[in-house]
């Protein structure tokens, strides 16, 4: 009997160690100011409101690390976000799991072209122009070209040395080259322009945490930097101000990796993750755009809120969104390229 008993016993041990595991949902994300409040206006909330743990890992190269664990078959993580071409060029791998669309239903609001088969947008950002203020006072830079130009403003500069998505975007509108004509790239035009303006960059930075600290030492007096890292590096008292106009908007999308532990409940919060009420919350911790349009409609963004969120009515116009499929197609060749860029 008592064999029976510790049996029975470490069997509701088992069922119970079981379940909870089967609760906690493994999701990676990119770190610092976004992602803490990704855990404020999404990961808590849910777990409040449906009772799923969601235990947060901070990523370091995105794709390069959900090939490697599903090479090794050792998948940590059950909902990955993953920015420019990554979300469909893992799709063309292989690496990902299928999207349960009968169970992820908040997608209405979501444009089409962010609603694959095996990714679905999920948050946009957006790289922008930033400047200190006391450098440039009353004439601040407002363009790319501006950037470029460093006989009328002169002074120190930074922009990303990990990617080449963004950054060609960037060598192109200020080469002047239309909005609507930067897809397909030229990557000839777009790499000359940029080796224009390398010379006198004094940073290129390698993570959005060391682009915000050169705003906050001063360090730079006009850089490339994501929207919500310069917006929280002003709030902590950097005399920075940054402008909208051609910024380059990338789409956060959700994935699961193949072979996710808990991938049935990846798909509940993923749900989750893309229902207009949730989505709404973002713009009170940070100004990443809530991607399901659907959020600007339940009326938790104040109109004050809407001025620094980058997928606002009023903002989206001014920026490029970055082409998915032609990264996807493309971000390989780019990537081999702009390492080379760099080394010259």
């Amino acid at each position: 009997m008592k064999k029976f008993a510790l049996a029975c016993t470490l069997g509701v041990v088992l069922s119970i160690s079981s379940a909870s595991a089967e609760d906690t949902v493994g999701y990676a994300s990119y770190g610092g100011a976004y992602q803490q409040a990704v855990r404020k206006a999404f990961l808590d909330p849910i777990t409040a409101d449906h009772g799923i743990k969601i235990r947060d890992y901070s990523l370091q190269g995105g794709l390069p690390e959900v090939r490697a664990q599903v090479a090794a078959g050792a998948v940590e993580w059950d909902i990955v976000e993953l920015y420019a071409g990554q979300c469909q060029q893992a799709a063309n791998e292989g690496l990902l799991e299928p999207l349960d669309y009968t169970v992820i239903k908040n997608t209405a609001g979501i444009p089409k072209h962010l609603v694959a088969d095996h990714w679905v947008g999920f948050t946009a950002y957006s790289t922008v122009l930033a400047y200190n203020k006391d450098v440039y006072k009353d004439n601040p830079p407002k363009s790319w070209a501006d950037f470029f130009d460093v006989e009328k403003f002169p002074g120190t500069r930074a922009l990303s040395g990990v990617s080449p998505a963004a950054n060609l975007e960037i060598g192109l509108l200020a080469a002047g080259t239309p909005k609507d004509k930067i897809y397909p790239i030229d990557f000839d035009a777009a790499f000359k322009k940029l080796s224009e303006i390398k010379p006198n960059i004094s940073v290129w930075w390698g993570t959005g945490a060391q682009a915000a600290q050169l705003a906050q030492s001063q360090e730079v007096d006009m850089l490339a930097i994501w929207a919500a890292r310069i917006d929280a590096a002003i709030k902590e008292g950097a005399p920075y101000a940054y402008t909208m106009n051609q910024g380059v908007i990338d789409v956060e999308c959700l994935i699961v990796p193949k072979g996710a532990p808990h991938k049935d409940a990846a798909m509940k919060v993923i749900n989750y993750l893309t229902s207009p009420e949730y989505q709404a919350n973002l713009p009170q911790y940070i100004p990443y755009g809530p991607i399901n349009q659907d959020a600007f409609k339940t009326g938790k963004i104040t109109p004050e809120q809407a001025e620094n969120v980058v997928t606002s009515e009023k903002n989206l116009p001014l920026q490029i969104i970055i082409d998915k499929p032609f990264w996807a197609e493309n971000g390989q060749k780019a990537q081999e390229m702009w390492d080379k860029f760099m080394q010259q």
